[in-house]
C-alpha cells in the first residue's frame, strides 16, 4: 500500500501544476478588458477545457495505479 502512495506522488504533483497554469491562462485572458467577448469566451473555454481533460487523465492513471498497473508500456 505504501509503495502505492509513492507512485501517486509525481501524478498529483504534474496535475495540480497544468491545472492551475490552465486556470491562470483562463483568468488572465478574461482580466485584459481590450479583447472582444466573443474572443475572451473562445480563450477561456479551450483552458477550461484542457483543465477538465487533465483531470480526466489523472483519475484514469489512479484507477491503474491503485490496480497494479503502474506501467503502461507493459501493454504493448
Amino acid at each position: 500500500m505504501r509503495n502505492h502512495k509513492r507512485k501517486m506522488i509525481a501524478p498529483v504533483v504534474i496535475t495540480l501544476l497544468f491545472v492551475m497554469y490552465y486556470l491562470g491562462i483562463a483568468v488572465a485572458f478574461c482580466m485584459v478588458p481590450e479583447i472582444p467577448v466573443i474572443v475572451k469566451i473562445a480563450f477561456t473555454v479551450v483552458p477550461l477545457g484542457l483543465a477538465a481533460v487533465m483531470i480526466g487523465v489523472f483519475i484514469s492513471r489512479m484507477k491503474e495505479i491503485k490496480g497494479g498497473e503502474e506501467d503502461d508500456l507493459s501493454k504493448y
